[in-house]
């Protein structure tokens, strides 16, 4: 049942205000936007408690809708929506949804892309879709970073960080202690002089790749951990891709490689 929204003020509209960017409520609560973003959670096993959206998204969407059984449907104007999130949108539609609990370490899967303190919520969605579109298994970032759940992350994610393993760690040392102590092999993506070039790259069946700081890379006692640091291959005088193009290709070719 749809039910018209009289108050924007309601108590039950709030977590539409609240959860911006970063923030989380301690249910584990996010917010998705667009209906390119929300379509795709209907369709998965992502748990959606509210929906918040026009008439004209309900005239197109509703038996998918319907088919999440979700108690509570509803419905506003754009100028409504852009009065409730506090500033103005494009889209007709929002989603209130409870992220999933993040994977043990055991159930990571053979392939792992791991950010160290990245702090853009666009490279970690960005990151996301990629790992997600190639069939990386898990997702490993650092409390510090956003979280792929994150409203601004799952939008440039489309939503497809749903489809990996995620796991938030407080220590990324012991992390990669626990990680070798698996069995994966863990790969740096760093431009070092001693770094093998990706194309001569022989990868492990069971692999963790981490990517760096935006700004300052990965720092020389997280290198010591590492296996092998892995470097792409450039033209003189460029000295690194952005975090998102380079996680991409190399996920790709250590994808390609295996």
């Amino acid at each position: 049942m749809i039910t018209k929204i009289d108050n924007i003020d309601a108590e039950e509209l709030q977590v539409y205000k609240e959860l911006r960017d970063n923030a989380f409520r301690s249910d584990r609560s996010f917010i998705a936007d667009s209906p390119k973003v929300v379509n795709l959670l209907l369709e998965s096993d992502i748990q959606i408690k509210s929906i918040l959206a026009t008439q004209e998204y309900y005239d197109e969407y509703m038996p998918l809708v319907t088919c999440k059984g979700i108690s509570k449907i509803y419905l506003t104007t754009k100028e409504e929506m852009s009065k409730i999130v506090g500033h103005k949108i494009h889209h007709n539609c929002m989603a209130h949804g409870i992220r999933p609990d993040d994977i043990e370490l055991a159930s990571a899967g053979d392939t792992i892309i791991m950010l160290d303190n990245i702090t853009s919520s666009e490279n970690v969605g960005s990151i996301a879709r990629s790992a997600a579109a190639l069939g990386v298994s898990s997702y490993f970032l650092p409390k510090s970073s956003p979280h792929p759940f994150n409203r601004r992350a799952l939008r440039v994610s489309m939503g497809y960080a749903h489809m990996l393993g995620i796991h938030v760690y407080s220590d990324i040392f012991a992390t990669i202690s626990a990680l070798k102590s698996l069995g994966y092999k863990i790969y740096a993506a760093e431009v070092t002089p001693d770094a093998t070039p990706l194309s001569a790259l022989h990868v492990s069946t069971k692999w963790v790749l981490i990517m760096g700081h935006e700004g300052k890379g990965i720092s020389q006692d997280i290198l010591d951990l590492c296996d092998e640091v892995v470097s792409i291959e450039m033209q003189a005088g460029i000295k690194s891709f952005n975090v998102g193009v380079a996680a991409s290709i190399m996920m790709y070719n250590f994808k390609k490689l295996l």
